[in-house]
């Protein structure tokens, strides 16, 4: 299931022109520094469940935007002039940061080994990898025979592909078992709208009528002759499942969702006997097979869905391994099932439940089953045999992370992993189940030279209001004093169950080389400490996952790492809902909060069933159209709705033209009521990519110099830039 992080708006809508690009000042603005665009009010009066609110600025929400996210250019010019507004003046308020900017950029693109390559994934007669050309934006997917370093074919070249194009995203690739052919699917604006393509590998032919309006979920039949992918609706959701030749012809209907609130998927299982169809939402899941040896068969349900629980198919030869919380299990069991009768009446635990030890993925191999745990913020990684006996894979650090690769083949005896930390590059090992010996394949280059020893990773656990403790995972060099003088940078997400990672990022040495502290908040709403974790922070108790934040700077705060007033806070989509949060509950912590694609406009957007990811979001937020406590609950945090007079910090919201997760009037919104509200003084700003969606530019290069304009501005913002302008 592809979790969103978040997306827009409302109900009600209104059109008016929008305002001069630049007017009269906010208030404490110095009249020498640039002045910023004024959004006009039209005030739209919205009731719901006897409840009315008054929306200024609905109007900002395109009528069309189903259209605009397939075609950016069709944006209604009134709202176009706001945002090229908004965008020329952040420009100018952030124009002294553009050395930094430029420097910084530097700085993380001399960190990446340019003409890096993939560790080759062997299947059959072939290795596939992905490699970069020095000064290349986007990849090459290519393969080699087998144990050979010659005989390269390149299978495609993306950025030929993104030549003439402002924004050429390959999020899929697959090759079909036979080795025949491969397909990828293309997101040409950023809208997350793919076309499939399937190429023919023995004439290096890109076959006619490629598949459209999809999502970049697809796979091949096991006897790869048949395409199986997911429909996007014209509201972008995933409603059908299709089929077709693989090298084209008819397209048939395999299965179609009634159900606006569920996701589809499709896959095969690791051993190839099954495609698999996943049905689910945040908290209920289906799944439904489909036998590899008859792949225009119907699907056939293996345990009708019941609201509550979840469950993961895959095939181990001879028996159904699936991953379930059924049976209270919260932190997840495996269970096994005969192939022939894999409804849950028939599910026999394998690997029982342990309270604390969420078990995150499994892998298969032959004779070997492979599980990923997460305990307190760490990963590790067991392996099974057929038999039952287990041993683990782990590391020593106070803060790391192990990643499970699995295997690109089912009959062999090696899986593959990762490990880093914040202060260690990855290191990419093949790991041998039966031999239990270790070969290391790659260590992440940096050529611009990096020494783990001038860093210091440690783990601090954060009172909550409720006495829970909150990990803290903190990254600083050996020199950067911890006397409450330095600047840091507070990063959390906090939703979905998606636990944030205690891993390296190159990008991140830009800030901590200039002596900020880097944290990482892992804050309920995750599953860092388990799926409990995530489940005490969400509906009625999403509170936590704002408060444990807060609770996280106090922490740094009182364990001297920093000061009040001089932490920048950074979360991206439904992290920008939690920066929003902490906005308005605590704006005195904060010299800078960065909003990343913003989820800042909660009761419009939930309760705005046109937008893709609204219904099947509401197990995660309350449904605030029927429900009136979700809705009275919701709008007590809701940031666009608690906005009030009060000093703000310094704000950066970004967002993409094109993006469907949080739609681009989400950060107008909270900007345009932001900024006359803040008493302060201190700047508001705004950035629309008007050539890109949620996960902002798409070639390597262009991402970084996103990367660097965000950490330029936490620069600035600790540093007053704007009182220096």
């Amino acid at each position: 299931m592809n979790r969103r992080e978040l997306i827009a708006s409302t109900a009600a809508v209104g059109v008016v022109a929008a305002s001069p690009a630049f007017a009269r000042p906010t208030t404490g603005v110095s009249m020498s520094l640039p002045q910023p665009p004024v959004a006009k009010k039209v005030p739209v009066r919205i009731e719901q469940l006897g409840r009315v609110r008054v929306d200024d600025y609905q109007w900002m929400k395109d009528d069309n935007w189903q259209a605009v996210l397939r075609d950016p250019s069709l944006i209604k010019a009134d709202v176009k002039e706001h945002l090229t507004a908004e965008n020329a003046y952040r420009e100018a308020m952030m124009a002294s940061t553009l050395p930094l900017q430029t420097a910084m950029f530097e700085e993380m693109k001399g960190r990446i080994k340019e003409d890096d390559s993939s560790v080759p994934a062997a299947d059959g007669a072939w290795e596939y990898y992905v490699r970069y050309n020095t000064g290349d934006q986007h990849p090459l997917y290519c393969r080699r025979p087998r144990g050979r370093s010659d005989g390269e074919t390149i299978l495609l070249d993306c950025n030929k592909l993104a030549e003439g194009k402002a924004y050429s995203e390959v999020s899929a690739t697959e090759y079909s078992p036979d080795h025949a052919l491969f397909a990828y699917a293309e997101d040409a604006q950023g809208s997350e709208v793919f076309k499939i393509y399937v190429k023919d590998l023995a004439t290096g032919e890109v076959l006619p009528n490629p598949i459209e309006s999809a999502t970049e979920n697809f796979t091949f039949s096991p006897d790869s002759q048949w395409i199986f992918w997911t429909n996007r609706d014209d509201n972008g959701r995933p409603d059908k499942i299709f089929r077709r030749p693989a090298r084209g012809g008819e397209t048939s209907l395999v299965y179609e969702e009634t159900d606006d609130g569920m996701f589809q998927s499709v896959g095969r299982t690791s051993d190839d006997a099954f495609i698999v169809i996943g049905i689910a939402n945040q908290e209920t899941s289906e799944g439904r097979i489909i036998s590899g040896a008859t792949p225009t068969a119907t699907p056939v349900v293996v345990e009708p869905r019941h609201v509550g629980r979840l469950y993961e198919l895959d095939h181990w030869g001879d028996r159904w391994v699936i991953r379930t919380n059924a049976d209270d299990a919260v932190d997840f069991k495996v269970v096994e099932a005969p192939t022939d009768a894999p409804a849950k009446s028939n599910w026999k635990d394998l690997i029982p439940h342990t309270p604390g030890r969420f078990i995150e993925r499994v892998a298969l191999v032959k004779d070997y089953l492979g599980r990923q745990e997460r305990a307190d913020a760490n990963t590790k990684i067991v392996i099974r045999d057929r038999a039952g006996a287990e041993h683990e894979i782990a590391a020593d650090e106070p803060a790391y992370a192990l990643s499970l690769g699995g295997a690109s083949e089912f009959d062999t005896t090696v899986m593959r992993y990762g490990y880093n930390s914040p202060s260690t590059p990855t290191s990419t090992y093949d790991y041998d189940l039966k031999t239990r010996e270790r070969t290391l394949r790659k260590v992440q280059e940096i050529p611009s030279g990096h020494n783990p020893a001038d860093y210091v990773v440690e783990r601090l656990n954060a009172p909550a209001s409720d006495g829970e403790l909150v990990p803290v995972t903190v990254l600083r060099r050996k020199d950067t004093p911890v006397d409450g003088s330095a600047p840091l940078l507070l990063y959390g997400y906090g939703s979905y169950g998606i636990p944030m990672a205690a891993g390296f990022s190159t990008n991140r040495l830009s800030l901590v080389d200039r002596g900020f502290i880097y944290a990482i908040a892992h804050i309920r709403g995750g599953s860092d400490k388990g799926w409990n974790w995530f489940l005490t922070a969400r509906r009625f108790t999403k509170k936590n996952t704002f408060t444990d934040f807060i609770a996280a700077a106090d922490h740094l705060i009182a364990r001297n790492y920093t000061k009040a007033g001089n932490i920048v806070a950074e979360g991206r989509s439904a992290g920008g809902l939690l920066m929003g949060a902490v906005t308005n509950m605590r704006p005195d912590l904060w010299a800078g909060v960065i909003g990343g694609v913003p989820f800042v406009d909660v009761i419009n957007t939930m309760s705005d069933t046109s937008l893709p990811l609204t219904p099947p979001e509401w197990p995660e937020w309350g449904n605030p159209l029927e429900d009136a406590a979700a809705y009275d609950y919701m709008l007590s945090y809701s940031p666009y709705d608690q906005i009030e007079a009060k000093p703000y910090p310094a704000v950066l919201a970004t967002g993409g033209l094109s993006d469907p997760r949080v739609t681009y009037w989400e950060p107008e919104k909270w900007v345009a009521k932001l900024r006359p509200a803040s008493t302060s003084g201190k700047p508001v700003l705004l950035k629309i990519n008007m050539e890109a969606g949620h996960f902002a530019s798409s070639g390597r290069f262009d991402y970084l110099k996103d990367i660097a304009h965000d950490y330029a501005f936490a620069v600035w913002a600790v540093e007053k830039g704007w009182e220096k302008a």
